[in-house]
């Protein structure tokens, strides 16, 4: 009978002799960057955006896009 497989640990060798290069690559994709931001900016914002009820993420693209401008 198998042993059920423990999800927590990594063997100890992955073989990749099968695999194939670029088989999942697309030039199109475009891959949205998460960005993280510290604790007492974000709750600074979240109080200003619903101040303004805005939505935050529309807000804080909204700031950076007038600071964008201002550096052009």
């Amino acid at each position: 009978m198998a042993q059920p497989h423990d999800h927590n640990e990594m063997p100890d060798k992955i073989a990749f002799s099968g695999g194939e290069r670029g088989k999942l690559y697309r030039e199109s994709a475009w891959l949205q960057l998460p960005v993280h931001l510290e604790a007492d900016v974000q709750n600074t914002l979240t109080e200003m955006a619903s101040a303004e009820r805005i939505d935050f993420s529309i807000f804080v693209n909204g700031l950076l896009r007038k600071d964008i401008a201002s550096l052009a």
